[in-house]
């Protein structure tokens, strides 16, 4: 590699786990140069064995560096590979750098250079010395490689091509409070109907573009409306006025919303029309009991799914208990601790007595399946309504795996709080449940609400606030 080369641009230098979580990192710099370390392909190397998504992406990075480097000469790889453009919408490209020479590693005496990530970082030190005209930046998701690289003066900074916000605050809600002059100013030329016992309003303004299809808009003053987007037409929109949940008359399996935000969740629980739903909130806001009775009530009383198939991702609390014996079902139950809790408080009822209660629980398991994700690929579910749990713990490649497994007919609905992240190279704006909610905002079957408030008990909601 020659000063030359890279005179003008920015050399990223990639550390192992950059590669590890996103294989296509090496396309993500436009026209910025990177370099790969020999250390990194040792790392690559000895990661590459197993079936966990990161041994996964190991090899995926190893197929994509064998293409680059296939026919490739010794002087052409000394000179750099040329990268292709990741996307057509970004035109220019850089060169990948190999360390193909022994670099003079001269570390602080406090930072013994035969660990990895401090032959990483002397790498860095010894390019940045060799070429000075260029800035040498250390990419890295280690905080503690990013910590030792300040102390050094060397520039480190986080990879973020993954992040799908910059802030977790500008997350798509669901729900839009309307301005107090909102009808002043899109009441010309409105319309309502009623259709099949519904009504409709068909309004034109200035706030409809900002509109996403199946957001709820609701008034903050005593009128108490609250509708849902249902067409979107340039300045123009067609709203529906919601069902409403919090009444005994429409009750959901013996449940009724208590807040503003459940009745918009169960709206589109119920909905037939919306084949995926996110739910996103606090501990104790209702996702899990709201989600299982319109499960029960479309499963057993409506006849629109034929059984609800239920998982979530086991990342252990505390310390992981150990080996599981029996059936995949028997695998998942402790996992499931939530589902059993929330069939209790919809199961409970005096009438027939224990034998009553004995014959729905009966009913209830033979229609409520648990599954684990470990087996979920290349399986189809047909006219089935899906829970996806603990969603906040999965990646973005594992979401898109598991929602691609639903089937003409299926409902997919996933769950989470993203404020409860256990996994540990997961943050609030790079969670697989960021990424969907964000990515499916503006799908005409899709839904998504975010609930607010914990209705579990007042102990509960002080926990929520003051710990």
């Amino acid at each position: 590699m020659t000063r030359k080369e890279i005179t003008g641009k920015r050399l990223f230098v990639l550390d192992t786990n950059v590669l590890m979580h996103d294989p296509t990192a090496i396309f993500r710099f436009q026209e910025h140069d990177i370099y790969l370390p020999m250390m990194v392909l040792e790392e690559l190397d000895a990661g590459k064995k197993g079936l966990s998504e990161v041994a996964r992406n190991v090899r995926q990075v190893s197929r994509f560096l064998d293409d680059l480097m296939r026919n490739a000469s010794k002087e052409e790889i000394d000179c750099g590979l040329a990268l292709p453009a990741f996307s057509q919408a970004v035109g220019a490209h850089g060169r990948l750098f190999f360390q193909t020479r022994r670099m003079p590693l001269e570390l602080h005496e406090a930072l013994p250079g035969h660990r990895p990530d401090n032959n990483i970082l002397g790498t860095v030190i010894a390019l940045q010395q060799e070429h000075r005209d260029v800035t040498v930046i250390l990419v890295s998701k280690d905080i503690n490689l990013r910590i030792k690289a300040a102390v050094l003066g060397v520039h480190a900074e986080d990879y973020y091509n993954d992040q799908v916000l910059d802030d977790v605050n500008l997350l798509y809600s669901g729900a839009a409070e309307l301005p107090a002059n909102f009808w002043d100013t899109h009441s010309k030329n409105m319309a309502s109907w009623q259709e099949s016992g519904r009504t409709f309003y068909k309004i034109t303004g200035p706030d409809v573009a900002h509109w996403q299809p199946n957001q709820f808009l609701f008034s903050a003053d005593d009128s108490g409306f609250e509708a849902i987007v249902r067409a979107l037409d340039g300045e123009s929109a067609t709203i529906e006025l919601v069902r409403d949940f919090r009444t005994a008359r429409h009750a959901v399996w013996g449940v009724n919303a208590r807040n503003r935000e459940q009745n918009f969740a169960l709206n589109l629980l119920m909905d037939s029309e919306v084949d995926f739903v996110t739910l996103l909130g606090t501990a104790g806001a209702g996702k899990t009991l709201l989600t299982l009775a319109a499960g029960l009530e479309q499963v057993l009383d409506e006849k629109r799914y034929s059984e609800i198939i239920m998982t979530r991702v086991t990342v252990p609390v505390g310390e992981d208990i150990g080996f599981l014996p029996g059936t995949e079902e028997e695998k998942m139950t402790p996992w499931m601790g939530a589902l059993m809790d929330n069939l209790e408080v919809l199961t409970k009822s005096d009438v027939g007595g224990d034998w009553g209660r004995a014959a729905t629980n009966d009913l209830l398991r033979s229609r409520i399946k648990i599954r684990s994700l470990n087996f979920m690929r290349g399986r189809t579910f047909l006219n089935k309504f899906i829970i996806l749990d603990e969603a906040q713990n999965l990646t973005a490649k594992q979401m898109k795996t598991l929602i691609t497994r639903a089937g003409p007919g299926s409902k997919v609905v996933c769950l989470g709080n993203v404020a409860q992240i256990d996994t540990p190279y997961l943050t609030e704006t790079t969670s697989g449940l960021t990424y969907v909610v964000d990515r499916f905002k503006a799908w005409g079957y899709s839904g998504h609400i975010t609930l607010m408030r914990g209705e579990r008990s007042r102990l509960a909601d002080y926990a929520s606030e003051a710990l």
